[in-house]
């Protein structure tokens, strides 16, 4: 006989199960060209169904929540998705999973709760004390669903001997796809101090899903590596880190749609793995991949500004070690330095500004052409909508150069002395030449 707590969590399920399922079915969906997998198909699957017998035993119960659970998972990871499986799903639907979702929680621990506060986990033991029970009982699913959702995405992978067609026609990529943004769902439900807890059970499913061919797979599979890098310390990762690592550096040249994921992920994981080594093999390695890729597209704006947006970080945690990479990256720079939007010459003159401040860039053989451009960009800035902006950074990039190289500097800016229009430079750079000798006579007196 089923107690009263049970047959209200049944009720529960039954109704918001059956509001979904109203919203399923009235949606429009029609299978992608080629598909042989129905997206919609599956997500009735993992609804009960209608007239759920209100005796079920506990394990039937828990398994009915578990499938309602990644029905709600999928449905409300596809919002705002452009991805052809799930953009059929409406914003309206996707909020209703998440609502069902979290009402469905509240009446789970209504009926199995019994005032723990504890989640065993195999030999681990979590407090959720202060957790909500939404958060409390993905955590609670993750051991149930991550190994499945592993598995599914592993189904359509390739080996050494596979090709995509081969795979494609064994499994359908749609499965994969539908798991992925699944285990995104799960993943980012969870955060600090309670993923770190879970890394056993969360990155294996992840980096199946960076293995990945397709680009779809791969980009939910960053995003919650991004998710994780940002709500797991160091400590709780380093297991991992080298086949994370080596995971984002094969996964650099990535397709352009994930382009600016696999960037944020790998600068998130190398400076938090490897935040206090700067001669580390895997920032050498991350930042060589990122630069070689770049070089063969170096006109690709889409590309060039999420690097320039993503890698300050980077840049901090190499430092020093940088003055290695001139050759590759100055190059670069000087011809992004004079792109025809404004985004990609800011960024460019903030990242040469933390190039500086960084390396002070020594002896460099690049100074006098990092000045040369500069003069020329400053001029071009008059017909940009951006143009108080740029002369500031290029203002601010020339005063940095002045103060760490010293006569090397003046013997670069000696043939730009006379130029009528750098005029704002001349008389800055008068007045701060008188400051410092003032300074060195008061302090011989």
């Amino acid at each position: 006989m089923p107690s009263k707590s049970t047959s209200a969590l049944l009720q529960s399920l039954n109704r918001l199960s059956e509001s979904l399922r109203e919203g399923l079915t009235r949606a429009d969906y029609s299978p992608p060209e080629g598909t042989d997998v129905s997206i919609k198909s599956l997500l009735l699957s993992l609804l009960p169904s209608n007239n759920s017998k209100s005796d079920l035993c506990e394990n039937d119960i828990r398994t009915a929540i578990r499938d309602f659970s990644l029905c709600c998972a999928a449905l409300a990871a596809a919002s705002n998705s452009t991805c052809d499986q799930l953009s059929w799903i409406s914003g309206s639907i996707s909020a209703a999973a998440d609502s069902a979702f979290c009402e469905l929680a509240n009446a789970h621990y209504d009926a199995f709760g019994d005032g723990k506060e504890l989640i065993k986990l195999g030999e681990l033991e979590l407090d959720v004390t202060f957790v909500v029970n939404e958060k409390r009982l993905v955590i609670e699913l993750m051991p149930q669903v991550l190994p499945l959702l592993k598995d599914k995405i592993k189904e359509s992978s390739i080996d050494t001997s596979d090709e995509i067609s081969a795979a494609s026609a064994r499994v359908p990529v749609a499965c994969a796809i539908f798991a992925a943004y699944q285990l995104r769902w799960f993943t980012t439900k969870v955060d600090y101090p309670y993923l770190g807890k879970l890394c056993a059970l969360v990155i294996p499913c992840a980096l199946t899903a960076l293995d990945h061919w397709s680009p779809e797979v791969k980009g939910q599979g960053m995003t919650s590596f991004i998710h994780i890098a940002k709500n797991v310390n160091s400590t709780e990762i380093s297991w991992y880190e080298d086949v994370i690592l080596d995971a984002c550096c094969q996964n650099i040249a990535s397709s352009d749609e994930i382009w600016h994921h696999v960037v944020e992920m790998s600068v998130l994981l190398v400076t938090s793995t490897q935040q206090s080594n700067p001669r580390s093999q895997w920032y050498e390695k991350l930042l060589n991949e990122m630069l070689n890729h770049l070089e063969r597209q170096p006109r690709n704006k889409e590309r060039r500004v999420v690097w320039l947006r993503h890698i300050e970080p980077l840049l901090n945690g190499v430092g020093l070690i940088l003055l290695a990479h001139f050759r590759r990256i100055f190059p670069l720079f000087f011809r992004w330095m004079h792109a025809d939007d404004d985004d990609t010459v800011i960024l460019v003159l903030e990242r040469i500004k933390t190039i500086l401040r960084l390396t002070w860039i020594r002896n460099s053989p690049y100074i006098g052409r990092l000045v040369d451009e500069l003069v020329t960009l400053h001029k071009e800035a008059a017909l940009k909508i951006a143009r108080e902006n740029i002369r500031s950074l290029v203002l601010q990039t020339i005063i940095l150069i002045q103060k760490s190289k010293g006569s090397q500097f003046e013997a670069a800016w000696n043939k730009h002395k006379e130029d009528p229009d750098l005029t704002a430079f001349h008389d800055l750079f008068t007045k701060t030449d008188a400051t410092e000798v003032g300074l060195a006579s008061g302090s011989g007196a």
